[in-house]
C-alpha cells in the first residue's frame, strides 16, 4: 500500500499505523484549520482501513472513477477495497488530495451507462446550465490543480467570475445543494433546514470525486467569460 500527494510518495508498513495530519508520517500542511491527527491508515487481519481520528473535519472517499463515493466523517472508518481511492478533504479555506494505491483490490467499479436529456446532464443528476455554472465557478482551482491543493473562492469571488449579483449565486447555490440533498449527498445541509457553514466546501468535494465536473468541463466557463466581454 503507497499514499502519493503532491507527487510524493509514501511507503506504508502494515505493523504500523500511517499517520496523516499537521504532524505524523504525512504532515499535509502546517494549517491551523486542520488537525495534528486528522486521518489513519492501517492494516487490521488482512484488510486495509482509513480511520478519522479528527474531531471536527471530514474526508470525502472516491474509487478512481468518482463511481464509489463516501463521506467519512469523525470517528467513521472505511475499508480501502479499491486499486487506487482518492481522498479530499478541506481545512479552512484550502482543499487538499490525496491518492492511496493498492496491489491487491478486493472490488473495482463499472462504468454506469448515461443519457443525455434537455438539461446538462451530470452523473444520475441533472443541472441547467447556470447550476453547472456555479459548481464549476466554485470547483475551478481544484479542478486545475488536481492531486495538489488549493483555495476554494468565496460566493462574492464566485458570483464575479459568472458575472452574477451576489443574490443570484446564492439563490442559485442553494438550489443546487438542496438537489443534492434530496439525492442523499451528506454535509450540504445543517441542523433544522439552516445550510451547513462550509456547504461550499462539501459541494466542491463532492462534485471533483464524483466526477460531476472535471477539467475539461472549465471551457464552459471560458465561454461564459467571452460572452460577458461581448455584451460590454
Amino acid at each position: 500500500m503507497q499514499v502519493e500527494f503532491c507527487g510524493e510518495w509514501f511507503d506504508l508498513d502494515e505493523q504500523e499505523p500511517f499517520l496523516i495530519g499537521r504532524e505524523g508520517d504525512l504532515e499535509v500542511d502546517d494549517n491551523p484549520y486542520l488537525h495534528r491527527q486528522f486521518l489513519t491508515i492501517t492494516q487490521v487481519e488482512g484488510m486495509w482501513w482509513l480511520n478519522n481520528v479528527g474531531s471536527r473535519l471530514s474526508a470525502t472517499v472516491t474509487d478512481s472513477d468518482g463511481h464509489v463515493q463516501a463521506w467519512l466523517a469523525p470517528g467513521a472508518r472505511l475499508p480501502l477495497v479499491f486499486a487506487r481511492t482518492t481522498v479530499l478533504f478541506t481545512a479552512g479555506p484550502t482543499t487538499y488530495e490525496l491518492t492511496i494505491v493498492g496491489s491487491s483490490p478486493t472490488f473495482t467499479s463499472s462504468t454506469p451507462s448515461l443519457h443525455a436529456g434537455g438539461e446538462t446532464t451530470i452523473g444520475p443528476i441533472s443541472f441547467t446550465e447556470s447550476q453547472t455554472l456555479l459548481i464549476l465557478s466554485l470547483a475551478e482551482p481544484v479542478l486545475l490543480g488536481r492531486g495538489t491543493t488549493a483555495s476554494i473562492p468565496t460566493s462574492a469571488t464566485a458570483a464575479r467570475r459568472l458575472g452574477w449579483n451576489i443574490t443570484k449565486f446564492n439563490r442559485k447555490l442553494d438550489n443546487v445543494c438542496d438537489k443534492l440533498h434530496r439525492q442523499g449527498v451528506r454535509g450540504l445541509r445543517g441542523g433544522q433546514q439552516q445550510l451547513a457553514v462550509n456547504r461550499r466546501a462539501r459541494l466542491v468535494e463532492h462534485a471533483v470525486a464524483s466526477r460531476l465536473v472535471t477539467q475539461a468541463d472549465l471551457e464552459l466557463l471560458e465561454a461564459n467569460a467571452r460572452e460577458m466581454q461581448a455584451q460590454e
